[in-house]
């Protein structure tokens, strides 16, 4: 069941006495959460009708009870169990013991007047388990995938919506460029900007430039994107920026080496025939990281990039050695960067 549909439900009060929400992203876990409870419950009954039970701590059995249990002034309560691992085929060195059997019991003939919602933070579930096959029968499924290009501008705008201000596809492409994948921190910085320009007011590619601040990953994009252009001196300001705020040289060192094995393996990939979308799936990233490296590939020759990494591993065992101080091996790789691509 996707966001859209369970927000219709919940609207015409079509509760299931059982939800599952599953997966590894942590904001809509968080946000499918948010909605049902909010919609069951009002302010004044949260309070004597809402639990929570994590099942790494506290047995099955106890949230079962709570569930079985009459509601205090109001029509429903809400349970929450946290981390049901047993959900999954993952071993685990168990702290409580569960009767599972009274889950399963429980399963096939739930409470008319509780809300039982499972959040299971796990890519995948056991689906030969008897109590994973029954609860998917039984309640409303909601899978909280990992994120990709297109769910994030759906989320995005949905959350833009939310606020009562339109957001341009030029802001929202630039918003994931400069923030990176975590879906959280993207709807807050939608939320930051829609309090910027008022309800009813629009976000363009320039207000996401003045107003969100730039993730380490995205600065060192840019620190790449100025050397390449032979811009140091623009290179080194970021950086000491960085170092400013307390960022240390060997990280730095690491994310640049780890930039420029990417436009590396882009550029070989790019010669062999294959898409962004293609690559970004090899090579396990964002799109927009692959559509950076391969735009910064063009500036750097296959050979030039080689001899970048060796240089990079150099660095990096000065500074783990202590052969140099850790700040000049970092600001001698990059003018070293420099002034190769001026003699070259």
């Amino acid at each position: 069941m996707s966001i859209n549909e369970l927000t219709k439900k919940l609207k015409n009060e079509a509760y299931s006495s059982l939800y599952l929400l599953y997966g590894k992203e942590k904001y809509i876990l968080e946000y499918s959460q948010k909605l049902i409870v909010q919609a069951v419950l009002d302010e004044g009954s949260a309070d004597f009708n809402l639990s929570s039970y994590d099942m790494e701590e506290q047995p099955i059995e106890a949230a079962i009870e709570d569930a079985e249990t009459l509601p205090f002034m109001g029509d429903h309560r809400v349970v929450i169990i946290q981390n049901p691992y047993f959900l999954t085929g993952a071993k685990v060195k168990q702290k409580v013991e569960h009767d599972l059997k009274k889950l399963e019991q429980y399963l096939q003939n739930p409470s008319e007047q509780a809300i039982v919602i499972f959040i299971a933070p796990y890519e995948k579930l056991d689906e030969r388990k008897k109590i994973v096959k029954a609860l998917k029968k039984q309640g409303e499924v909601i899978q909280a995938e990992k994120m990709n290009v297109q769910l994030q501008k759906e989320w995005i705008n949905h959350a833009s919506k939310e606020a009562n201000v339109k957001m341009t596809d030029e802001a929202v492409e630039r918003l994931i460029e400069l923030q990176g994948e975590n879906l959280g921190l993207l709807i807050g910085e939608v939320n930051k900007m829609a309090l910027y320009v008022g309800e009813g007011g629009v976000i363009e590619p320039s207000i996401v430039d003045e107003l969100i601040s730039r993730s380490l990953e995205s600065n060192v994009f840019t620190m790449v994107e100025h050397v390449a252009n032979r811009r140091i001196d623009a290179a080194l300001r970021i950086c000491y920026d960085l170092l400013k705020q307390n960022e240390e040289s060997i990280k730095l060192m690491a994310l640049l080496a780890r930039q420029f094995r990417i436009i590396l393996q882009v550029k070989q990939l790019k010669a062999q025939g294959f898409t962004e979308k293609k690559m970004a799936s090899i090579l396990s990233l964002h799109p927009y990281a692959v559509k950076i490296a391969s735009r910064q590939s063009r500036a750097f020759s296959e050979e030039e990039l080689k001899d970048l990494l060796i240089r990079a591993a150099d660095a990096d065992f000065e500074m783990k050695t202590g052969q140099r101080d850790k700040q000049l091996s970092l600001e001698l790789f990059m003018t070293g960067i420099h002034k190769a691509k001026q003699t070259n």
